[in-house]
């Protein structure tokens, strides 16, 4: 009787849409199944705050994700609120009840071997665009910076003497990166295929066909094309090989300041989402190796 007057109340009142409705509904006859089970004599209206923490356990051990948990208890907490306004209970079951911490995902990263068939051995097209890709490619696997901070970059940010890049990141703020030989090879090759195709240039380093600094929407499409050809992550983007540049980092041993650093982030604590991120992949291999595991 109660959940039809409320779910009468979203659709009549709240203007809510009958899938929503629906959502709601199903949600409190779960909880109220769940109190008869309990005890026969509880009900939507004699439930405490200690059965609905019951509730929030039960759905957690049969394996229940933190979202649909939440979006459980946001249900029972709009049916209670609507039940005091009606003067039907006096106070709420689900106040002070909190639910369970929303796990962020683990960054993706694509495989050491993959980005070396993708660097060593993969068509990215031909003449100046091809080289340019790989170019791209290149400079976000070794450096690590972010898809507006490679847009950026002007010729007179790369010093090849120092084998340094400068990289001016949000809120302007600026730092250097180095680069090895291997990441050299590349951005001569690219600047030499540049002279070719537009002349001598200066101001924007990474161009497009038409000899203008690269729009967003095109160091994305190259990025997806190129990882869709080698890998089967499921994110194919300029930030996956920002990820993969961390966690290759920390697979080989480089300590979690320094990754901080080359990042530009802030805080240590978002960079040690990396360190999960390669305990996750040591615990695959595990798996994947030990015959016991």
């Amino acid at each position: 009787m109660y959940i039809d007057q409320f779910a009468d109340y979203l659709k009549l009142e709240r203007n809510y849409s009958e899938k929503t409705v629906s959502s709601y509904r199903r949600d409190l006859v779960l909880f109220s199944q769940f109190l008869s089970g309990l005890d026969e004599q509880l009900d939507l209206l004699t439930a405490d705050r200690d059965t609905v923490r019951l509730w929030v356990v039960d759905m957690m051990d049969k394996g229940a994700a933190t979202t649909t948990v939440n979006r459980k208890l946001s249900t029972l907490r709009s049916f209670y609120r609507f039940l005091r306004i009606r003067g039907l209970v006096s106070s709420s079951p689900v106040h002070g009840v909190k639910g369970p911490k929303n796990s962020k995902p683990l960054p993706q990263f694509v495989k050491e071997s993959e980005m070396n068939e993708l660097l060593d051995d993969t068509d990215l097209g031909q003449g100046f665009i091809g080289i340019r890709n790989r170019t791209v490619i290149a400079v976000f696997y070794e450096t690590g910076m972010r898809m507006a901070e490679l847009i950026g970059l002007d010729d007179r940010d790369i010093d090849f003497a120092s084998r340094t890049i400068k990289v001016t990141g949000k809120r302007d703020k600026q730092r250097f990166i180095p680069f090895g030989n291997e990441l050299e090879n590349s951005l001569r090759a690219y600047l030499d295929a540049r002279n070719q195709e537009f002349g001598p240039t200066e101001g924007a380093f990474f161009l497009s066909r038409k000899g203008e600094r690269i729009p967003r929407h095109q160091v994305y499409l190259l990025v997806k094309d190129a990882l869709t050809k080698v890998s089967d992550v499921q994110k194919k983007s300029p930030h996956v090989l920002r990820h993969t540049f961390a966690t290759s980092m920390l697979n080989n041993d480089a300590e979690l300041g320094a990754v901080k650093e080359l990042l530009g982030h802030n805080s240590l604590q978002t960079t040690e989402i990396y360190v999960h991120t390669t305990f996750q992949e040591l615990k695959e291999i595990y798996k994947q190796a030990h015959p016991r595991a």
